[in-house]
């Protein structure tokens, strides 16, 4: 990454009270990560000199999530182009490019922003490089007013704008690149004097273009400027993430039988040859190697499945679990920290906590590991080759050496042998015909019943 003369400005002081949430409207996730990270991921690549973020309320949320950065307090809100000029004393030095974003919008392209740098760069020198984009449904957006020659010639608030300038469908997405030598006495310039009393950042294409500079405008999708700004649009942000995340996937060799039902999250890696069934879902931290198969109704998270493994169906898969190659885990298993060697089974109903398990070891139905104590936590080692049969609860600490079998039904609280075989359950007793008398005896109670 080679570092940019540019300043980053990010705006994040709004109380986002449509959203109704005590927690910052930037901060709500989408696949596993706050919308602001999601926008700082972007930015990084550029390299800027600086990065700016302006907060008001909440902002101790903001500089605990996104630590390492300039916070600017804006403690009242006047409009976006206050929102710039409260960043004056941080850049009173700079002499870059600044680069305004706003913290609710998260799928900004990294190349979307390197082509307005390049134009901002180009030899026509434009003051200011507007992003605009032409959404289905035009709304209440700013529109972009331009010339003959293509370049901007003003923006306008939808609240401001007459029937002709509101029949315009390029529209401004609010990010912007402005010539930072320029910016603090192009902010110098602006007034209130609107309908909302603000003072709006747009009104530097005027104090630009008073001065003899061009605006130019560089296109996006409208997926890529989407604003955040109520759980609806969450949703909506959301669904434009995951569509193209499995594109991606799918792109790039992976089948997905139900493309619609899987989701994932925003660091999700999956190899090559690699089939997901329906109704999987990937919380962060999940790693899959080529030619697995992931099964109907499966939950991973924080784990690593390795190269031809099979998952689920209804497994639960939590952080640190590492499942090995070739290894096989089957429905209502729940496995967490813990290392499966290759070939492993783990097919029913079994719990798989704190655990080592050796190649080729075979887990019978309904085994758990008992890893707690109600204050820590233990370790379990089951050696290659055992067999753990069905029912089985290993209260750790405690080994199982390699080869050894486990009798179903057994508790195992005790170091198991290599190749030995350990069963605690009591001998069966048989009383011959007790069913059958039993049976008699109630029927006959049941009948003294009905007769009182």
């Amino acid at each position: 990454m080679t570092t940019n003369n540019i300043a980053a400005v990010i705006l994040a002081a709004g109380k986002g009270t449509r959203m109704k949430s005590s927690r910052h409207k930037v901060l709500h996730k989408i696949a596993g990560r706050e919308m602001l990270l999601h926008l700082l991921d972007s930015v990084h690549p550029l390299g800027p000199q600086k990065t700016l973020l302006v907060v008001g309320a909440l902002s101790e949320q903001i500089k605990e999530a996104a630590p390492g950065h300039i916070y600017i307090d804006q403690t009242e809100q006047h409009g976006t182009g206050h929102a710039v000029m409260v960043c004056k004393d941080a850049l009173t030095d700079f002499t870059g490019d600044v680069m305004v974003l706003f913290g609710d919008t998260p799928f900004i392209p990294t190349a979307i922003m390197e082509t307005m740098l390049s134009e901002r760069t180009s030899s026509a020198d434009p003051g200011i490089v507007v992003l605009g984009f032409r959404p289905q449904n035009p709304g209440k957006y700013g529109r972009l007013v331009t010339n003959k020659a293509g370049t901007l010639d003003r923006i306008v608030e939808y609240k401001d704008a007459s029937e002709e300038e509101r029949a315009i469908t390029l529209c401004n997405s609010g990010v912007m690149i402005i010539d930072g030598t320029r910016l603090f006495d192009w902010l110098d310039t602006l007034t209130n004097n609107n309908a909302s009393g603000e003072y709006y950042l747009t009104d530097l294409v005027a104090a630009a273009r008073k001065e003899g500079r061009s605006v130019h405008v560089v296109e996006a999708a409208e997926e890529d400027v989407l604003g955040v700004n109520s759980r609806a649009d969450l949703a909506a942000a959301e669904a434009i993430f995951q569509k193209r995340k499995r594109q991606e996937f799918m792109d790039a060799g992976v089948t997905l039988t139900a493309p619609e039902t899987v989701f994932f999250s925003y660091d999700t890696k999956l190899g090559v040859d690699v089939t997901i069934e329906p109704n999987v879902v990937f919380g962060p931290g999940a790693t899959v190697e080529d030619a697995v198969t992931v099964k109907a109704f499966t939950h991973i998270e924080g784990a690593t499945i390795r190269h031809g493994a099979s998952v689920g169906p209804y497994t639960r898969l939590r952080p640190a679990a590492d499942v090995g190659p070739k290894s096989k885990i089957g429905n209502f298993v729940e496995i967490k920290k813990s290392t499966l060697d290759e070939g492993v089974k783990v097919s029913h109903l079994s719990y798989i906590g704190d655990t080592h398990i050796g190649a080729n070891a075979n887990i019978g139905a309904g085994t758990i590991t008992c890893n707690y104590d109600g204050f820590f936590k233990y370790q379990t080692r089951i050696g290659a080759g055992a067999f753990v049969g069905s029912n089985t609860a290993l209260v750790a600490p405690v080994t199982v050496g390699a080869g050894a079998i486990i009798g179903a039904g057994s508790v195992i609280t005790k170091k198991v042998e290599d190749d030995s075989l350990a069963l605690t359950r009591a001998d069966q007793r048989g009383k011959e015909n007790y069913a059958a008398r039993f049976r008699k005896r109630q029927e006959e109670k049941k009948q003294k019943d009905k007769e009182a």
